[in-house]
């Protein structure tokens, strides 16, 4: 049996997954403790010749940026390949891809000068804009006055194309007077939990997931709170997919999965994926966490005593076993990249 999956309009493309940063709240389970290795330039040549096909501009022109809208260069952290992140600009730009834009944490915004002259060698390269991350996850490995730093320089070079993803978080930590790192701990401490669960926009998945389960800052609950939501929304959609240097097509933010090759993309829309031999996926698909649960208990799955976070926890909970019974890892094929697995925690 085969599902196809809709054809992309949107996405990223995850460089490596190498990152200065291991962020709790990270949906990639990014981290400076990956393998550093990115992607070749030959691979990146034929995705970017590839998706050009595909990728749409944003609602306000080919220009413009959005989050869910165009291609951005994420990770990992870009900005630590600098020079392959500018030719994959210069790729980008000759295939015509629009929308172009790059996600980043600023660890790399030393100085003013420098900060400067890098984004302006991208924007001549061809990208439009970036979308800078803030919030106390990032706090704990970027000096805040590098963010700083980063959006005043994006802003006199990209204009209007500069998103600041959380904004309440830049104001906040100005407000406070924040300098250099934080603890997510010592935030705690002086805006208390309920400010952050109130606040924070992201999702308990990845290793937010473990992260947040260790802080007790959530509720739990059992499994069958989670059968009446679909999977398919966020798994089989045409907007902000991503797609890695290994060449996986991730769904949505779902990390550690594969929906297949992007070189097989065309064949994956026409077609479908062959749920019969990707049998994870077709539970999710077909079935939702309910038949993934039952089909992980087949195979010794025992739920956690006191309940999950998320439906995404659960997920995770389930792959993270599979993956680990699975010593030859060719039972279920698309529980990939292993660095994913190895390097959540």
């Amino acid at each position: 049996m085969f599902v196809r999956i809709p054809a992309p309009v949107s996405g990223g493309l995850i460089l490596s997954y190498k990152c200065n940063a291991s962020c709790r709240h990270c949906m990639y389970a990014c981290s400076p403790k990956w393998r550093n290795e990115w992607i070749d330039r030959d691979t990146l040549n034929e995705m970017l010749r590839l998706l050009s096909e595909y990728i749409r501009p944003a609602y306000t022109g080919s220009d413009s940026i959005g989050v869910n809208e165009g291609l951005h260069f994420t990770g990992g952290e870009p900005f630590l390949n600098y020079e392959l992140l500018l030719y994959a600009t210069e790729k980008a730009s000759a295939y015509g891809i629009p929308s172009l834009f790059v996600e980043t944490n600023c660890f790399w915004a030393k100085d003013d000068e420098t900060a400067f002259q890098m984004l302006s060698e991208l924007k001549m390269a061809g990208m439009k804009g970036i979308l800078i991350s803030v919030n106390p996850f990032f706090l704990e490995y970027v000096p805040f006055e590098r963010t700083e730093r980063a959006i005043e320089a994006a802003l006199r070079v990209f204009r209007r194309n500069v998103v600041v993803y959380q904004f309440e978080y830049y104001r906040l930590f100005k407000a406070l007077g924040i300098k250099g790192k934080m603890s997510f701990e010592d935030f705690l401490g002086i805006r208390g939990a309920r400010d952050f669960m109130d606040r924070t926009e992201f999702f308990i998945m990845g290793r937010a997931a473990v992260k947040m389960e260790e802080l007790g800052l959530f509720i739990k609950y059992r499994p069958e709170s989670f059968y009446s939501t679909p999977c398919i929304p966020s798994f089989l959609r045409p907007w902000h997919n991503h797609y890695d240097l290994y060449s996986n097509i991730v769904p949505g933010f779902c990390g550690g999965l594969s929906l297949g090759s992007v070189f097989e993309l065309p064949l994956l829309i026409e077609r479908g994926i062959d749920i019969e031999r990707y049998k994870i996926l077709g539970f999710l698909v077909n079935e939702n966490i309910e038949g993934l649960l039952k089909f992980a208990k087949e195979y010794g799955y025992t739920e956690k005593e006191g309940g999950y976070l998320s439906k995404c926890h659960l997920c995770l909970d389930i792959r993270m076993y599979l993956y680990n019974i699975d010593e030859k890892h060719d039972l279920f094929p698309e529980l990939t990249p292993d660095g994913f697995y190895k390097n959540l925690l």
